[in-house]
C-alpha cells in the first residue's frame, strides 16, 4: 500500500524559507552600497534596489564578480550569491 503525500509546498516557498540576505555593492569610485534582499530575488531586483538608494537608473547598472557578468532573469540563490557578499558596481 502506498501514500502519497503532498508537495505543493516544495514548489512555492512559505515565509519562513525565504531569508534575507544582504549584499553589498561597491564601484570602486567611492560608492559602497548595501542591500537586503531574499534570495529568491533576481538580479534585475537588486538592481533596482541599487538604483532607488543611488539614484541611477538601473537599466544602466552592470553587477560583476571576477569576470561573471550577471543576467538579470537569473535568482540570486542561483549564481549562489549567499549573505555578506561583495558585488562590483559598473555602469553603462
Amino acid at each position: 500500500m502506498f501514500h502519497y503525500l503532498n508537495c505543493g509546498s516544495f514548489f512555492s516557498p512559505n515565509q519562513a524559507d525565504l531569508k534575507m540576505i544582504e549584499v553589498v555593492c561597491n564601484d570602486r569610485l567611492g560608492k559602497k552600497v548595501r542591500v537586503k534582499c531574499n534570495s529568491e530575488d533576481t538580479i534585475g531586483d537588486l538592481k533596482k534596489l541599487i538604483a532607488a538608494q543611488t539614484g541611477t537608473r538601473y537599466d544602466k547598472i552592470v553587477l560583476k564578480k571576477w569576470y561573471t557578468i550577471f543576467k538579470d532573469h537569473v535568482s540570486l540563490g542561483d549564481y549562489e550569491i549567499h549573505d555578506g557578499m561583495n558585488l562590483e558596481l559598473y555602469y553603462q
